[in-house]
């Protein structure tokens, strides 16, 4: 793979949406963060979220009203965003508990600390699950703990396999704001956060 230049006149004419740029963007950096990932998620529909989503902050960042500051290291940016996106990622997996044959020592040894902390991990998983939104826990409960088949979940809440990213998408930022304000509530005073009505 060949890798380009950018600048200036590049990211403004992304900025207005120009459709040739925009092709250009999503077939080349999203060649170059597959690429990028493929060695470090294993499963291919992980892959395609990281880059869709990579993809999308990306633009929202050249569409925001500041926009990129060095457009001359636009392949720099992309990159960061991508390293944080998978950072997210690993992040989030942490919260999700194992399933039980994944999570069983092979040797039989585990700590009581070990039990515990997968414990309160599944029950905070399931405390912000429960704070959402019908769709969006049954979307994420679908993909993620049930790991259901996707083309079934789409037959389920009736979408396009394309559609389904973007509700994943919205689904997984609303947990990950939903964790993020519980982990600071109970960080602060001790207590559970209370449910919030949706």
């Amino acid at each position: 793979m060949e890798f380009e230049q950018f600048d200036q006149a590049y990211v403004a004419r992304l900025r207005e949406k120009d459709p040739e740029v925009e092709a250009h963007f999503t077939a080349y950096f999203g060649q170059l963060v597959l690429i990028k990932l493929s060695r470090r998620l294993r499963s291919r529909a992980d892959l395609e979220d990281a880059r869709n989503e990579t993809l999308e902050r990306v633009l929202a960042a050249v569409r925001a009203p500041e926009g990129v500051r060095q457009p001359e290291r636009f392949g720099a940016f992309v990159n960061s965003v991508c390293n944080n996106v998978y950072r997210e990622r690993c992040r989030d997996r942490r919260l999700l508990p194992l399933p039980a044959e994944a999570a069983a020592r092979p040797d039989g040894a585990g700590s009581l600390l070990d039990a515990l902390i997968s414990e309160e991990e599944r029950r905070e998983v399931h405390r912000v699950l429960d704070e959402l939104g019908e769709r969006d826990r049954a979307v994420l409960r679908a993909v993620y703990l049930d790991e259901a088949d996707r083309a079934a979940v789409c037959r389920d809440l009736q979408v396009s396999s394309d559609y389904l990213r973007v509700v994943l998408l919205r689904a997984k930022k609303k947990f990950r704001q939903r964790a993020a304000s519980g982990a600071r509530s109970s960080g602060t005073s001790g207590e559970r956060p209370p449910a919030r009505s949706s």
